[in-house]
């Protein structure tokens, strides 16, 4: 799309993500609030930040949970604003945004289900971004066949559940392999979305969702070692997009061990990094503990790099991204400051 175009629709909307962007914390912000000897202290820093008095009406002591409840109200608040703010294409981009927070809602509600909790009260646990209009009929379901049902009418997500699910799969499957296969269909339907938007924000969506791709596929291969998985189930929830895709993703398929994990990640340079340089260290930890953190430090890289371009859309996925790594550093300062753990308190992801 044109510049004069994009403007023309979307510009007001691009100016309320560049002004979020201006607000995320920086290095001295950062470094003020690990110097903080209390969350009380914690609070005052933050307040002279973009998230204001968000903890105003917050009685002491205060806690970790409630401070990234309240910096994920912010959040959630100024995403709503953006929401109300876009048009057309825009709008249902930003509609596809909230779709990754929805499959984990409602995965929770799929798992009270089954454990016969009741999930009134796990409409409460879930992620705002991820609520939606008809959330509440999904808590009438008493049995899994019943949210099955409802999932196919109420939800956004019917065509996800529709073309990979069956009813008898929910009471079947473990709930991760659920939740992998839905991301799956939700990261390619989201793909192709973008391509189809064509442009600067095919290109850089391109990139940030192959990075999310591969990092599911990653811990996907991980996570199944040692389980009863089979390689033939692993492979049909891997994304069919990303880096790794298709060579990589057929290596990692078969793999049996970290070290092949290991070899398949040292063809991209930048994947080179996750596992270190040794496939064991000499206390016993395996090279992918930290993995987590070290994928988070370069997905904050790509998203940085999208802030700058202009006239896409990718800028507003990246806000969002950075803004969660934002709250999420933020919660382990916090953390570190309440559990009197200062040796630890700088490990966080500046964004």
């Amino acid at each position: 799309m044109e510049m004069i175009t994009f403007n023309a629709h979307y510009g007001y909307a691009e100016g309320l993500v560049r002004g979020y962007q201006m607000g995320l914390l920086g290095s001295q912000q950062y470094a003020a609030l690990a110097q903080c000897e209390t969350l009380d202290d914690l609070k005052m820093q933050l307040s002279a930040t973009d998230y204001g008095n968000f903890l105003a009406n917050e009685p002491s002591p205060l806690s970790t949970s409630t401070i990234a409840e309240k910096a994920t109200g912010k959040m959630v608040q100024d995403f709503d604003y953006l929401r109300q703010n876009a048009s057309g294409d825009l709008a249902k981009f930003l509609e596809y945004l909230t779709y990754s927070y929805m499959i984990d809602n409602v995965i929770l509600l799929i798992t009270g289900t089954l454990h016969e909790r009741d999930t009134h009260e796990l409409l409460q646990r879930c992620h705002p971004l991820g609520k939606f209009e008809s959330m509440p009929a999904l808590c009438v379901a008493t049995t899994v066949e019943e949210l099955y049902r409802s999932v196919l009418v109420e939800t956004p997500l019917a065509p996800y559940f529709r073309d990979c699910l069956s009813a008898s799969d929910l009471d079947d499957l473990n709930i991760e392999i659920i939740r992998n296969t839905l991301y799956k269909a939700y990261l390619e339907d989201f793909y192709d979305f973008c391509q189809k938007l064509g442009g600067p924000t095919a290109e850089a969506m391109t990139t940030l969702l192959a990075f999310e791709a591969d990092r599911r596929v990653l811990n996907i291969t991980l996570n199944s070692f040692g389980t009863s998985l089979s390689k033939e189930d692993r492979a049909r929830l891997f994304p069919s997009i990303g880096r790794l895709f298709p060579a990589g993703n057929n290596v990692l398929a078969r793999a049996d061990d970290i070290d092949q994990v290991k070899a398949v990640c040292d063809y991209v340079p930048e994947y080179r990094a996750f596992f270190g340089d040794a496939t064991a260290s000499s206390d016993g930890d395996s090279p992918a503990d930290g993995l987590e953190d070290k994928m988070f430090k370069e997905e904050t890289r790509l998203n940085k790099i999208e802030t700058i371009n202009q006239f896409q859309f990718g800028a507003f996925y990246s806000w969002l991204k950075l803004k969660e790594q934002e709250i999420r550093s933020i919660t382990w300062i916090a953390e570190c400051i309440a559990q009197g753990v200062r040796d630890r308190i700088s490990d966080f992801v500046n964004v």
